[in-house]
């Protein structure tokens, strides 16, 4: 009956026809009298725009080659029986459609994965899509908007300038700036560098500063294993090298990590993959699989790192093309971001003509361009031996949708990289950057004092113990975070 009733609005209906037409399938209609009806119109809407009259849908009809008697019959009877009930509610039919097209797919979703897990499929798909597949048929959704009328919908325009975007701010006052305070949510971020140039670093830094701001960080690796990112951010938070993370009191260690507990309401997940075997289809399960049984939602994930996964929708010979791939890595990575309302921190490697350059640019960018077409903002770290003896880093805007790049396009901060730790700088580094040694010599930049600079967000916000170094001999005992 619903099926029939479809049909009958699809080709009688046009307000329905033009608002239900892009979201059906063929494969939706079981009945071969249905189908072959649906495929004339689907045909006909191709061509023509518009929905076919009664008598043109038969025409057509007439004209198909592959309809046997039965079929032709039941075909002609179907559409001679056509009509529509103009009182029924047009929100209610779009409803109930939406349901089918929804339940259908579904269904589909579910035979397909049978033949996935019993290796029968034609697309060579792994168990890792199935999870992708029921999310894309319980997501159907028919959006009804037409777009933002310009001249029309001015208020809607007014409130969206000023409204405050929900960020997730650094401990860095100057990428703060940068980005308009904090990443958005829905967001990619790309940091490049070249093999040890502080990717890792930076992440891990971040990790540990945004679990203290409270927020649920999801960090998932796939290049080291999730104890040893666990010890760097263990560094990091505790204060010590990473040489000091092993020589800690067991007693001292647990009592660090219980004072750490009550100093936060965030989380932290580390989940590690085997390099080049995860794609967007087995983080999304991890996600869900989250939910489920911690009832976790990252606020933010860190994937380390973008070229060594995988993607759910590029096999086989088409991996041979580096861009096609890694583009596609980069938009099912930045998707789930788009799905799961989460901001993506993910890193990627320069490509050789970077090395010893300190005026990188987009085209460093490793195998694909298709990086930097789908990341919202990209930070380029390059270091020189001058720098790492300064202690500092120095970081460059490649690309940020959320600012003007030339607005601090370089900047330094400072690095300890035996904690883990980036710090802020004094104002005067910025002034006159140097990737070498300045003739006159000089000494290291100061750094700047957060209690006497805090971010516009407010100093309050800011989790003192990511701006305190520690000097002299370590103390384990019965010391605060702080």
């Amino acid at each position: 009956m619903l099926e029939k009733t479809i049909l009958s609005n699809l080709i009688l209906n046009e307000d329905f026809c033009r608002k239900v037409f892009p979201y059906l399938k063929d494969e939706y209609f079981d009945d071969l009298v249905l189908r072959k009806v649906f495929e004339t119109t689907s045909e006909y809407l191709d061509k023509y725009k518009e929905p076919p009259s009664l008598e043109a849908l038969k025409i057509a009809v007439d004209k198909r080659k592959d309809l046997n008697e039965d079929t032709y019959q039941g075909v002609h009877q179907l559409v001679d029986g056509m009509s529509v009930d103009k009182d029924t509610n047009l929100e209610f039919l779009l409803d109930e459609t939406e349901k089918f097209c929804q339940d259908k797919d579904l269904y589909n979703s579910i035979r397909k994965s049978i033949l996935i897990l019993d290796g029968q499929d034609t697309e060579q798909l792994d168990k890792g899509a199935i999870p992708g597949l029921l999310s894309d048929s319980l997501g159907i959704n028919f959006d009804q908007s037409v777009g933002h009328d310009f001249l029309e919908d001015v208020d809607d325009r007014y409130e969206h300038y000023h409204r405050k975007e929900e960020r997730i701010p650094f401990d860095i006052e100057i990428l703060n700036k940068i980005t308009k305070g904090g990443i958005p949510r829905k967001s990619m971020t790309v940091l490049l560098a070249t093999t040890g140039g502080g990717k890792s670093l930076l992440k891990c830094h971040m990790a540990a500063n945004h679990l203290m701001f409270g927020k649920n960080v999801l960090y998932i690796t796939m290049e080291m294993a999730a104890e040893e990112i666990g010890r760097r951010i263990d560094a990091n938070i505790m204060d010590i090298t990473l040489d000091e993370v092993a020589e800690i009191p067991r007693d001292v260690f647990e009592k660090r990590m219980a004072r750490l507990k009550g100093k936060t309401t965030g989380k932290l997940i580390v989940k590690e993959f085997p390099t080049g075997s995860a794609h967007s289809g087995h983080f999304r399960h991890l996600l869900n699989e989250l939910k489920l049984k911690k009832n976790f939602a990252p606020d933010i994930i860190f994937l380390d790192y973008l070229n060594i996964c995988s993607s759910a929708r590029v096999k086989g010979a088409a991996a041979a093309n580096s861009y096609t791939l890694v583009k596609s890595i980069a938009e099912e990575v930045r998707g789930l971001a788009m799905e799961y309302n989460c901001a993506v921190v993910t890193s990627s490697q320069y490509n050789r003509d970077a090395y010893g350059n300190s005026d990188v640019d987009l085209t460093n960018t490793s195998e694909s361009m298709g990086i930097t077409h789908t990341a919202d903002c990209i930070l380029g770290l390059v270091s020189s031996e001058y720098l790492d003896e300064m202690n500092q880093l120095m970081i460059k805007q490649l690309k940020n949708r959320w600012g003007d790049i030339s607005y601090y396009r370089r900047f330094l901060v400072g690095i300890e990289r035996a904690k883990m730790k980036i710090y802020e700088l004094e104002e005067s580094a910025q002034e006159n950057i140097n990737l070498e040694a300045p003739s006159g010599g000089g000494g290291q930049h100061a750094k700047k004092n957060w209690e006497d600079s805090a971010p516009a967000f407010g100093k309050t916000d800011i989790p003192t113990r990511l701006n305190k170094r520690g000097g002299g001999s370590k103390v384990f005992g019965d010391v605060a975070l702080t």
